[in-house]
């Protein structure tokens, strides 16, 4: 997968223009090659004519919005404080994607400093109208509620204008057949909340030329389907029109193990809305929590009607191990949709989330769903001048540390002062684990004297595991870290001869069991082979990411 060039190349010149000297203080330090291997047990089930695997994203992609122009179809993901943010990808089919940009990729667009992994950007939202491709968004901490738009889905995206007066988050645009726009978002009800977790959906017009909210608000779902339920957090509203009905469906529930998907029906735009008798349409919460591949906190979906018809759902769910604990974050599914008595149904009660499905009629039948699902390897050996999409900065970078140019066929990192703990962006190159069972490996150059550096496996700022080797004295020092809330440890370490420049570093993943191993030029020797991978699960952790693996480095002078 290769970057589209605006967001590498704008970060490349905005960045290398303006380097301060503390990126250049220490050598940079040089990887040959990063090579990421994916083994899931799930993924090796036989794959029948005319079927696809779930998810369709594997790993970290939370969240999704599809919209449909023609014959194409275009999805956005949450991105949190990861930067470029909101990939944006394209398909024809709905099962077969590719990255075609990021609303966020200008290094000046947002600030996440000072933020959590799992702030930042949340939920987005996508439209197509009158040529106009249109993505709602909140900035969580960092600015709030906002649009960006583009003539094409590939970019340039516009800088975020700022939605004033709208609070909460979750918005989303609908645009009816006679043309007016409206916005919609969750935020605190009227008056007093009621219980924690009490929430509202409110309804606005909205013009898509000045790009503002007009006119009145108004709340069009209280609390949730049942207000004496007392249901929590409904949120992610969209609506769709059909056979003269106008369709609300919202996630209720949290985001966790409860996690469901509801929907309600309208004669007109602004309500009332009546909630289907058999909600939630779609939800595993009903199911035994022992089970086997258990996959848990469905919801957040989205609809779309294909070319042919037929509709189908986008949603976010995990695929869990020991029944609660998941690495992989929230990844995209995708199920079709049946209409019964006027209502969508996305999956009955009881049923599990299939993981091999049958396709659209319009699905490709000689496409692979790699690098994003399924079983691969995926290697990238540094040879193109910008890094491929699968590569992110926890937080946006400030200055130009990762170097594709000035040492040909090698990643150059210029280590920063920060660890794997601060709230800015530390050197660190992160791409998304995708599977339960993975490996992931690199090679690099012995950093000089006061460096560190290796290979990370890292949920967010407090949970994550660092193999790294500096100089000591007339040796090297191969040490594993790890940080699990306030608490750092070494874990275990090895000295290797001084002499030694060239060096291999493995990260391998099976569930909860982790192990961390290097190769000196002696063959592979393990460090550790069973530390504790839920350490980097989301309910460990906390949060709503998943985690990722990657190189890294850092300067020791700052200790």
């Amino acid at each position: 997968m290769t970057m589209p060039t605006r967001s590498f190349k704008a970060l490349l010149l905005c960045l290398l223009a303006s380097c301060g000297m503390a990126a250049q203080a220490a050598e940079p330090v040089l990887f040959d090659w990063f090579d990421y291997q994916g083994h899931d047990r799930a993924f090796e089930q036989p794959l029948p004519a005319g079927h696809f695997r779930n998810p369709v994203l594997a790993g970290f992609y939370p969240d999704p919005s599809v919209v449909r122009v023609d014959d194409t179809f275009y999805l956005v993901n949450s991105s949190f404080a990861y930067y470029p943010g909101i990939p944006v990808f394209e398909s024809k089919d709905l099962v077969h994607w590719k990255p075609v940009s990021h609303v966020i990729d200008k290094p000046t667009t947002l600030d996440f400093d000072g933020l959590n992994m799992s702030r930042g950007v949340f939920a987005p939202d996508i439209t197509h109208h009158d040529g106009m491709f249109y993505v709602v968004n909140t900035a969580v901490d960092s600015g709030g509620n906002f649009v960006s738009t583009a003539k094409s889905a590939a970019g340039p995206w516009s800088d975020p204008v700022w939605l004033k007066g709208v609070g909460g988050i979750d918005p989303s645009l609908f645009f009816d057949k006679d043309g007016k726009a409206y916005l919609l978002n969750n935020d605190e009800p009227e008056g007093k909340p009621l219980y924690e977790g009490h929430r509202a959906i409110w309804l606005r017009q909205f013009d898509p030329v000045s790009l503002k909210p007009v006119g009145k608000r108004q709340v069009i779902i209280n609390g949730g389907t049942d207000l004496a339920r007392k249901p929590i957090w409904i949120e992610g509203p969209h609506i769709y029109q059909r056979n003269g009905w106008y369709y609300l469906m919202c996630a209720e529930d949290g985001t966790g193990p409860q996690h469901s998907e509801v929907v309600f029906r309208s004669r007109s735009v602004w309500g009332p809305y009546v909630p289907y008798e058999g909600n939630p349409i779609l939800t595993q919460r009903d199911l035994p929590a022992d089970r086997a591949n258990a996959i848990t906190n469905a919801g957040h979906a989205d609809l779309v009607e294909a070319a042919d018809g037929s509709w189908w759902a986008v949603f976010l769910a995990s695929r869990a191990y020991d029944g609660t604990h998941y690495n992989t974050g929230r990844e995209t599914y995708l199920l079709p949709v049946e209409w019964k008595d006027d209502w969508p149904i996305i999956l009955p009660h009881g049923q599990a989330i299939p993981q091999v499905v049958k396709g659209p009629a319009f699905m490709q039948r000689d496409a692979s769903q790699a690098p994003l699902s399924g079983n691969f390897d995926a290697r990238d050996d540094f040879g193109s001048t910008t890094l491929g999409s699968e590569w992110l900065f926890a937080r946006t970078p400030k200055q130009s540390w990762a170097d594709l140019s000035s040492h040909p066929g090698k990643l150059a990192i210029h280590p920063l002062a920060q660890d794997l703990d601060t709230l800015k962006n530390p050197s660190y190159l992160a791409r998304r684990q995708q599977h339960l069972t993975f490996e992931a490996s690199t090679a690099l150059s012995v950093p000089a004297a006061g460096v560190e550096a290796g290979i990370a496996a890292y949920q967010n700022e407090h949970y994550w595991y660092a193999l790294g080797v500096q100089r000591e004295g007339d040796h090297l020092r191969l040490s594993l870290r790890s940080h699990r809330g306030d608490d750092e440890a070494v874990i275990d370490s090895a000295v290797l001869p001084a002499s030694v420049g060239e060096l291999k570093l493995k990260i391998s993943g099976d569930g909860k069991a982790y192990g961390f191993a290097y190769d000196d030029g002696s063959g592979w020797k393990w460090l550790e082979r069973q530390a504790d991978g839920t350490l980097l699960s989301t309910d460990v952790a906390g949060g709503f990411i998943g985690a990722t693996v990657g190189p890294y480095a850092r300067r020791l002078d700052n200790q």
